[in-house]
Order: structure tokens, then C-alpha cells, then sequence
């Protein structure tokens, strides 16, 4: 039984890998790049908004980190910009696999 047990979290472990490790980068940078979200964030240094690191850094290990995100980039909340609010810009997309493999590279950095 104990075996079992082991065998069945390495297995979801495993899968939970692979998820992240099916991003397609290349699909995710077009899509934020088109979107003009390079516009307030890089990958690696803050500009208006945070870094793409520091947010996944911010959400590592949080099981709700996806939804989250992906909340943030569709519903264009209101954010804090040098003291001024302002509506978050929403992503440029309505397909939900693109949106969500965007959100995927950014907690993977």
C-alpha cells in the first residue's frame, strides 16, 4: 500500500512537470508582446508593472496561482500605477488554451 501511495505522487508530480514543461514560449511572448503587456512588464526588471519573475517568484507554490493570473489578464482590474488608478489593459485573446499557456510561461520563469 505504501508503494502504491509513493508511486501515485510521483506520478502526479510527473504531471504536474509536464504541464509547465508543454508551454510553448515562443506562442506565449507573441501573445504578450501583441497584447502590449512588454509595454509595463519585462521578463527580468520592473518597468510600471512588476517583472514576469517577480510575479511568478510572488505565486510559486499558490494552487490558485493559474486562476489568479488568468483573472487578472481577462477581467482588467484596477491597478496603481506612480500613485494614479488605472484599468489593467485585458489580454488580447479569447482563447482560453492561449491565455492559459501565456500564464504557464510566466509562473515557469
Amino acid at each position: 500500500m505504501k508503494m502504491l501511495s509513493t508511486l501515485l505522487v510521483a506520478c502526479g508530480l510527473m504531471t504536474a512537470s509536464f504541464a509547465y514543461a508543454a508551454v510553448d514560449a515562443d506562442a506565449a511572448q507573441a501573445l504578450l508582446k501583441k497584447s502590449d503587456c512588454m509595454k509595463c512588464h519585462a521578463v527580468d526588471k520592473k518597468k510600471d508593472g512588476p517583472a514576469y519573475k517577480e510575479v511568478a517568484k510572488k505565486y510559486k507554490g499558490k494552487a490558485d496561482a493559474e486562476d489568479k493570473l488568468i483573472k487578472h489578464v481577462t477581467l482588467s482590474p484596477m491597478i496603481e500605477i506612480d500613485g494614479k488608478k488605472e484599468e489593467h489593459k485585458a489580454i488580447k485573446s479569447k482563447d482560453a488554451a492561449e491565455i492559459k499557456n501565456a500564464v504557464q510561461w510566466i509562473l515557469a520563469l
